[in-house]
């Protein structure tokens, strides 16, 4: 009740949340049904990416943002993996790049091509191999380039460089019970992860040793979520053991006792919990609900403001949230949702009720570009680096991405010293030999038919130049 009776002055106090037209919804997709807590759903400026149900393996769509309407049965997808897809995850320095984890123990990472998919696409562009259970779990390095992080059923936290498709960190000793879920802080030097033992964990992948952890940080058995606010300051979601839905605040430096602790009611869905850093405002989607709650966070008591709810009748499946850079900034829009039903995807935009058609400077910090900060390499060896930020005043224009490309080092070679205390996941000697040897002899087939296909152009060119010589005669 203290949350609900405290006026504030907040800029964010009448902030609104409306559902697009119909015919701006993507309609006529099978969500997949699939029983894991994970939001199913992906966006960035460009695409739209969501998990459907897939026979004999597992898929994903991924949609321009502009191909609203009813998507048909026929319609392209992401499908390599051999077992349903968990979770997916854009890149957020390249917007066509996205990683997905799977029950077949996978993590693959795919590209997209400039305009979307034409045909289906069954080959990523590198598979990382390591988990050996189901893949719940994909969330890239918020400020270094192609640093990605997995978490599987195995309880081990895998983080890999995925330009040379090698895994450089295995937190495989850290959790004895499954991973509910795993944040990245705002400059990507320290994780926190909620899990099943009731512990929140605060971990410093590269030294690989737990910062602080907090037992019992909701008492209630059901899954929780911890995520890292740009303060440093760790919000989670849980259930009490009167199985009410909890939200808390905690400092890292002292977790004994939650900076501010609040019960909201006893649904009994998942709270997945999107955080805006720019704003400050975190919005609550509860799995099943048909509401989005959202609250601010400042300094002052009680720490965790209630803002307001959106509502809906219908319950969501999943929810993805769009970056900042790809709000539409003349409208005041300060968060977008795409929220899945079972059979469609629906838009759901957040707006600051503005008089004037000015730009917001208050509403619009500097948010974080698309630029990574650091190199993979330099983030292994230890340097930290902000995200690098960009105005949004002239509203985003997607620039061009670069495609992704992985040079696969031998890993025999050259062990990096990044990890000592487990000495990396040791890749088999046979199965670097063997895929060597079947790149060899790819190899030598591709050479072989372009020789071929030589030969064959150059007895044409022959063929052409005597059959001209005999036209000339004729004409002659």
């Amino acid at each position: 009740d203290t949350m609900r009776r405290v006026v504030r002055q907040s800029k964010f106090r009448h902030v609104f949340g409306q559902a697009v037209k119909n015919d701006q919804c993507y309609d006529d997709i099978r969500v997949s049904r699939v029983t894991w807590d994970s939001s199913f759903c992906a966006v960035n400026p460009r695409f739209v990416a969501i998990i459907v149900d897939a026979s004999g393996g597992g898929a994903f769509l991924v949609l321009p943002l502009h191909k609203t309407g009813r998507i048909d049965k026929s319609y392209p997808t992401v499908c390599g993996h051999t077992g349903p897809v968990l979770d997916i995850d854009w890149c957020p320095h390249n917007d066509q790049v996205i990683a997905s984890g799977s029950e077949d123990c996978t993590v693959m990472v795919w590209q997209i091509p400039e305009n979307g998919l034409t045909l289906s696409l069954t080959e990523p562009v590198v598979v990382l191999e390591g988990h050996s259970k189901r893949v719940g779990i994909v969330a890239w390095h918020p400020t270094a380039r192609n640093v990605l992080l997995s978490a599987g059923c195995d309880n081990a936290i895998i983080i890999w460089n995925v330009g040379t498709g090698e895994a450089l960190i295995n937190l495989d000793d850290m959790h004895v019970d499954m991973i509910y879920n795993v944040s990245w802080n705002r400059n990507g030097s320290l994780i926190c992860t909620a899990s099943k033992d009731k512990k929140v964990r605060i971990i410093d992948p590269r030294k690989q040793e737990i910062v602080a952890e907090k037992e019992k940080t909701h008492e209630g058995a059901r899954p929780m979520r911890a995520i890292f606010l740009a303060d440093g300051n760790i919000f989670t979601t849980g259930f009490s053991r009167m199985s009410e839905r909890q939200l808390a605040l905690w400092n890292p430096k002292n977790m004994e006792e939650p900076i501010a602790l609040h019960e909201m009611d006893t649904s009994n869905g998942v709270l997945l919990p999107f955080y805006d850093p720019d704003t400050n405002i975190i919005y609550l989607c509860g799995k099943g609900d048909s509401s989005i709650r959202y609250f601010e966070i400042t300094d002052e008591s009680p720490y965790v403001h209630y803002l307001n709810t959106f509502s809906s009748k219908e319950p969501q499946r999943g929810m993805g949230f769009m970056p900042k850079r790809g709000l539409d900034v003349n409208k005041c829009e300060i968060a977008r949702f795409f929220k899945l039903h079972e059979r469609k995807c629906e838009p759901i935009i957040m707006t600051v009720p503005r008089k004037s058609d000015l730009f917001q400077d208050d509403l619009y910090p500097d948010t974080a570009g698309p630029e990574a900060a650091l190199e993979a390499e330099e983030w292994f060896e230890g340097k930290n680096a902000d995200p690098l930020l960009i105005s949004l005043k002239h509203g985003y224009i997607p620039g061009k991405n670069r495609d992704l490309k992985v040079v696969k080092k031998n890993i025999l070679d050259n062990k990096p010293a990044a990890n000592k205390k487990s000495d990396l996941i040791n890749a088999p000697k046979k199965a670097a030999d063997a895929s060597n040897t079947q790149n060899e002899a790819k190899l030598d087939e591709i050479l072989k038919e372009l020789k071929s296909i030589k030969d064959t152009i150059t007895n044409q060119d022959e063929r052409i130049s005597k059959l001209e010589q005999q036209m000339a005669k004729i004409g002659d």
